[in-house]
C-alpha cells in the first residue's frame, strides 16, 4: 500500500520560504501527486517513460524555470530548486528529463547561444514542444570528459562532427542535441554545437537492461560525419569550461532533487512503523532501533534543506561557487541513499516490493550517486578548495 505524503519539515523549515517559494513547490507538488504517483511505479516496472506529461509539464513552466524571457517562468533559484525537490520526490529519472531540458538544454542556449537560437529554441523548449539532449559523456571518459575523443572540423560554411556519447538522457526522444567536440582547427578547443537528430550521420540508441532511472529514457549517441552549418555552433562556447557550467546548472538542482527522494523514504517508513505491529501487538515505530533510524533520517533530511537553501540563496544573490554546489550535490545525494537503505531496513521486506517507493528510490540514487560528478570527484573538487591541492 502506498501512503499519502504528509511533508516533511521537523525545523520550521517552511518558515524560511516565502510566498513564491511556496506557490512554486505546491504548484509541483500538486502535480506530482496528481500525476505522476499513480502511473510512476507502473512506468518504473515497464522501463517506460511517462511522456504524456509533457505537455502539462511546459503548460505549468517547468521547463527552464530559472530562465527569464522567451516564455520561461522567470523563477528564482530558490523556487526552482523547491520544484526539483518535488519531481525527484516523485522520480529521480523524471526529475533528471527535467533536468537535462533545463540545466543542460536550454541554459547553454540561453548562456551561450546566438540571438537566433535562443528566439528558436527556447520558447518552443519551454512549451516541451521540442526536448533537448546534452551529449558530452563519452563510453571511455565520464569523470575526465577533457579526454573527449569527439571531433568537429569546418568545412566550408558547415562543420562536420564524429564521436561516440553514452549516457545520455532523453536521446531517442530529443529533437536536438549540445554535441561537445574538441574543434580540430581551434587546436582541439571544447566548442558546443546544436544538432538536429534528424541530421544525416546522427543516430541515437537506447540503453536497455537498466536496474536504475528505469523511468526515464537512457541513450547512446553516434555522429558519424554529421555536418551541421556554422550557425549550429553555440558561439559563446570555448574550452572545457562551458559544459562544466551547464553541469553546474544540474547538479544544483539534484542537490534539492535528492531531498526529496529522501522525504518520500522517511515519510514512507514513519507512517509504516506507526502501523506495523510486532511483538507484544506495539507498532515498531516503539522500538529504540527504529526510533534510531527515523532519528537519523529527519535530522540528515533537515541539514541537507538548509544546505541547499543557502547554497540557492547564494546562487540568487551571484555569490555561489561551484564548490559550494559540489558539496550540496555530495552530501544531499548521500544523505538520500542512505536514507532510502534505512527505510528499506524498517519496511523488511516489504521494502522490496513496488507497493511502497522505496526499493525504486534506492535504484534510482545509486544513478544519481555517479552521474553529474561522482560522489568521489565531488571529494576531491571540495578538497582542493579547503587545501588548495589538486588531488585528481
Amino acid at each position: 500500500m502506498a501512503f499519502k505524503f504528509k511533508g516533511v519539515d521537523f525545523i520550521g523549515f517552511d518558515a524560511l520560504l516565502n510566498d513564491d517559494e511556496l506557490l512554486s513547490r505546491g504548484t509541483a507538488r500538486q502535480f506530482i501527486e496528481d500525476n505522476l504517483i499513480p502511473i510512476i511505479e507502473e512506468c518504473n516496472r515497464e522501463g517506460r517513460f511517462p511522456r504524456e506529461l509533457v505537455p502539462q509539464m511546459g503548460e505549468l513552466g517547468f521547463f527552464g524555470a530559472n530562465l527569464h524571457g522567451y516564455g520561461c517562468a522567470g523563477m528564482s533559484n530558490v523556487e526552482y530548486g523547491l520544484v526539483m525537490q518535488e519531481f525527484e520526490r516523485g522520480d529521480s529519472g523524471v526529475r533528471s528529463f527535467v533536468s537535462v531540458q533545463s540545466a543542460l538544454v536550454m541554459y547553454p542556449i540561453f548562456t551561450f547561444g546566438s540571438d537566433e537560437q535562443k528566439d528558436y529554441w527556447l520558447p518552443l523548449m519551454a512549451k516541451g514542444e521540442k526536448l533537448g539532449c546534452f551529449g558530452l559523456t563519452e563510453p571511455d571518459f565520464g569523470s575526465n570528459p577533457g579526454g573527449m575523443r569527439t571531433r568537429a572540423h569546418k568545412v566550408g560554411d558547415e562543420y562536420v562532427l564524429n564521436g561516440e556519447k553514452m549516457w545520455i538522457t532523453s536521446g531517442t526522444i530529443a529533437d536536438v542535441a549540445v554535441i561537445w567536440a574538441k574543434v580540430e582547427d581551434e587546436d582541439d578547443r571544447v566548442r558546443g554545437f546544436l544538432v538536429e537528430t534528424d541530421r544525416p550521420g546522427f543516430t541515437a540508441y537506447d540503453v536497455h537492461g537498466k536496474w536504475s532511472l528505469r523511468a526515464s529514457v537512457t541513450s547512446g549517441l553516434s555522429l558519424q560525419d554529421v555536418h551541421v552549418p556554422v550557425k549550429n555552433l553555440l558561439p559563446g562556447t570555448g574550452g572545457l569550461k562551458s559544459p562544466l557550467m551547464c553541469l553546474n546548472q544540474a547538479r544544483y538542482g539534484i542537490s534539492w532533487g535528492a531531498i526529496g527522494a529522501a522525504m518520500s523514504c522517511y515519510d514512507t517508513a514513519l507512517q509504516y512503523s506507526l502501523l506495523r505491529k510486532q511483538f507484544r501487538d506495539q507498532p515498531i515505530a516503539s522500538h529504540q532501533l527504529v526510533q534510531e533510524k527515523l532519528t537519523w533520517m529527519i535530522s540528515e533530511i533537515s541539514k541537507a534543506q538548509l544546505l541547499s537553501l543557502q547554497v540557492g540563496r547564494m546562487k540568487d544573490e551571484g555569490k555561489v561557487s561551484f564548490e559550494h554546489i559540489s558539496m550540496a550535490k555530495r552530501n544531499n545525494v548521500w544523505m538520500a541513499l542512505e536514507c532510502a537503505r534505512m527505510s528499506r531496513d524498517i519496511l523488511g521486506g516489504n521494502g522490496i516490493t513496488d507497493d511502497y517507493p522505496i526499493m525504486r528510490h534506492m535504484m534510482n540514487l545509486e544513478s544519481v550517486k555517479t552521474y553529474e560528478g561522482t560522489h568521489d570527484i565531488h571529494t576531491l573538487i571540495i578538497g582542493q578548495s579547503v587545501t588548495g591541492i589538486p588531488a585528481y
